[in-house]
């Protein structure tokens, strides 16, 4: 996957996460963990678009570390939300499904992030 298509993805999820809130009956607890899982969800693809910009490695490698945060927190608040009985389970597994393989890829992208500034460091002293 390309840094576009997962540009895309990323806001696609933001989409999908909207349109599910919108969907959902209104409650208290409801409105409050869907604040959350918003602030979080629209945050992955606003920071992975900052962090494709990075003025450095190391501000890459930081900024990725947020989007794996973001996209974690995410499946969170979307586990709290399905455990509660506060949304429809066949969206809320979906959505769930593609906060954790976001999370996985940023896991991914952030541990080889790491490797290759180390060894270019290596490389770098020798």
């Amino acid at each position: 996957m390309n840094k576009e298509e997962l540009k895309n993805r990323t806001k696609l999820f933001a989409v999908h996460i909207i349109k599910f809130i919108e969907s959902q009956p209104d409650s208290r607890s409801f409105r409050v963990l869907s604040n959350q899982l918003i602030r979080s969800a629209t945050s992955i693809g606003a920071n992975y678009r900052s962090a494709c910009k990075g003025k450095s490695t190391a501000d890459f490698i930081n900024k990725i570390i947020i989007v794996e945060e973001e996209a974690d927190e995410s499946f969170y608040w979307l586990e709290l939300i399905e455990e509660s009985g506060l949304g429809n389970n066949t969206a809320v597994a979906y959505l769930k499904k593609e906060a954790n393989e976001l999370t996985a890829i940023f896991t991914s992208i952030g541990k080889t992030a790491k490797l290759n500034q180390q060894i270019s460091k290596n490389s770098k002293s020798n």
